[in-house]
């Protein structure tokens, strides 16, 4: 069985529609909505309204790239949550319709299961059971993965999500959105130790960024009292040790569970896992523990359909479908 399925990604500001053939990835068209930037985050009504506007279009761009047609199709996929609701709608509603339109089955996908399972596109993919830390703009989780549809979050944020750590920052320090690849490359720079910011004291494998963030505030406005340049002459030492707290703090927790869980196989996921101290972190990390570490593709990082795809593949083989009554949720929980 080498099910063709078609996959929709519309949780937030992409609009995204895949190809996928046997669980490989034959096309992955992904547009980005750039209205939000003057906005410094994103406004649920534009980008519901931006999905309505490009939807076709990415998905005839991604049959066609594919060489599939639509006759070629056994299965449509569409992300039913967690996210924005008007995001989610139009993705929702595009795929029930298309579905019923062809005469074939639907599959819905949760977006954080999703970013999990693009490990699963690599050559090399984790062998059960493993860990995943999830670091995404609206979710931190380390997830306990047992088989393709079978995990558990053993951790997660308690307030802000590591991504929302880093936009807020930058909203602070004036930079552009997001702020996430901004400090980043501004860190690349710096120096760590130029401020040590307090590790959160969160008990067990949760986390909490909402200190790290007001902490910053302060230590901003106390500084700026004194020189009004301070940001614009420190930009690349506020940053680099900034994001050493954050990637520190993350990968502290994921070792803790790594060593109470005894895996073998760690993995990352999310938008943040493109972070380039974050991987080059983890990977010194699995080395320390002697694990085998997993990052998916750049490509496969930030929300794409690619990973809504190889989700709704493994969902495919179990017949896990769902019917045309099928509406999204905005959280888990």
């Amino acid at each position: 069985m080498k099910p063709v399925i078609l996959a929709i990604e519309s949780s937030c500001d992409e609009t995204s529609a895949a190809v996928l053939e046997n669980g490989k990835v034959l096309s992955n068209i992904v547009s980005s909505q750039l209205a939000h930037a003057k906005y410094g985050g994103v406004v649920p009504e534009i980008a519901s309204r931006l999905h309505q506007q490009d939807i076709i279009a990415v998905v005839h761009e991604a049959l066609e790239k594919s060489g599939k047609t639509r006759t070629d199709l056994d299965a449509i996929a569409f992300t039913r949550g967690p996210g924005l609701l008007g995001s989610l709608l139009v993705g929702t509603c595009f795929a029930k319709s298309y579905a019923f339109g062809l005469g074939i089955p639907l599959i819905e996908v949760n977006h954080m299961q999703a970013h999990v399972l693009a490990n699963f596109l690599s050559d090399s993919p984790p062998a059960f059971p493993f860990l995943c830390l999830t670091v995404s703009g609206g979710h931190t989780q380390i997830v306990l993965v047992r088989n393709y549809l079978d995990m558990e979050v053993i951790g997660q944020t308690l307030d802000d999500a590591a991504g929302e750590a880093y936009d807020k920052a930058g909203k602070i320090m004036g930079l552009p959105y997001p702020a996430g690849p901004v400090i980043d490359k501004l860190a690349k720079e710096g120096n760590i130790d130029f401020h040590d910011f307090p590790i959160p004291s969160i008990p067990g494998l949760n986390f909490s960024f909402s200190g790290l963030k007001t902490n910053l505030l302060y230590f901003l406005r106390d500084n700026l009292a004194l020189n009004p340049d301070f940001i614009q002459q420190n930009i690349n030492d506020i940053c680099a040790s900034y994001q050493h707290r954050i990637v520190s703090y993350l990968l502290a927790k994921l070792k803790k569970a790594a060593r109470e869980y005894k895996v073998k196989d760690l993995a990352i996921a999310g938008g943040v896992s493109a972070n380039s101290e974050l991987r080059r972190q983890f990977g010194e990390t699995c080395e320390k523990l002697q694990v085998r570490p997993h990052i998916p593709a750049f490509q496969f990082c930030t929300d794409n359909a690619g990973m809504i795809g190889i989700a709704a593949h493994f969902k495919y083989l179990a017949g896990e479908f769902a019917d045309l009554e099928a509406v999204p949720f905005t959280r888990e929980g």
